[in-house]
């Protein structure tokens, strides 16, 4: 077993969680005390963690939130102050590079070097020389988009390749010639379950990256029906918005407590359909 993949089995025991809470900071979206202060995608970000920290498996900050704002610096600071404050959570950073040569090899610094992230999310559309400055690390996590989650997914990843659908063909790379150190890990959108199930199928036990709970709708039980290992393991799904910002508004400055009680309730109902567990 690799590195990663022990590093996220003990996450998923520590808090008998696989809920990853994502890091999407919209400022527009912020209570005003937050906004108008200084670093305040920082400070909005450590409330959230501070509230949360016992509820997760993983943070997933997503890098074009923080880059448009020129707030990469803050970026720094969060992911220094989850592995500072949170010890065996993991951070993966949801940037979703893809190139070739040198320009791979400088996205995969940037993200484990200068960001320290635990993984970081890749496009396979260049093919597997394009992965492999991630893929050498070998202790580190590349989660490679597979099936996603959006709905115009199916322009591309279902495209028929001899008898299979595109996705098909990426989960059986990623299981087989791109995962020789073991750390590689698919995003699998959960508002698509039948397409969920079919992946979990070629890829035996690898994790898989759920986004689409929350804000996008997708059925939770269902998800971790179809996406689950045979030891109710397996998955980290992923919730922004609908941790964020679904009761911000309302809470005014509680905004963290409300952030933490959404968080509560997606781990329990994610629990409560997970293999040998109940709703906590």
């Amino acid at each position: 077993m690799s590195a990663f993949a022990e590093a996220l089995a003990r996450a998923w025991e520590q808090n008998d969680s696989l809920l990853c809470v994502g890091l999407d900071p919209e400022i527009e979206r912020f209570p005003p005390g937050i906004a108008a202060a200084p670093s305040p995608i920082f400070q909005f970000n450590k409330a959230i963690i501070d509230a949360t920290r016992d509820l997760v498996c993983a943070y997933k900050p997503q890098f074009a939130h923080y880059a448009a704002c020129e707030a990469e610096d803050q970026l720094e600071r969060t992911i220094e102050y989850v592995h500072s404050t949170c010890p065996g959570i993991l951070v993966i950073l949801d940037g979703k590079r893809g190139d070739v040569g040198n320009t791979a090899e400088r996205y995969a610094v940037e993200a484990f070097e200068r960001y320290g992230a635990d993984a970081v999310t890749v496009n396979p559309y260049l093919g597997g020389d394009s992965l492999e400055p991630f893929l050498k690390r070998a202790d580190k996590g590349v989660v490679i988009l597979c099936r996603t989650s959006n709905p115009g997914a199916r322009d591309l990843q279902d495209l028929e390749v001899g008898t299979r659908r595109l996705y098909h063909v990426v989960a059986e790379l990623a299981a087989t010639r791109w995962n020789g150190h073991g750390n590689c890990a698919l995003v699998v959108g959960a508002t698509y379950p039948r397409e969920l199930a079919e992946v979990r199928r070629i890829v035996g036990g690898m994790p898989l990256l759920l986004p689409g709970v929350g804000a996008q709708g997708a059925d939770v039980a269902q998800a971790v029906e179809n996406g689950q290992t045979s030891d109710g393991t397996g998955l980290i799904v992923s919730s922004s918005r609908g941790i964020l910002y679904g009761a911000a508004r309302a809470a005014g400055t509680d905004f963290a407590a409300a952030a933490r009680a959404a968080a509560e309730a997606l781990r329990a109902q994610i629990n409560s359909s997970r293999r040998g567990r109940r709703s906590s």
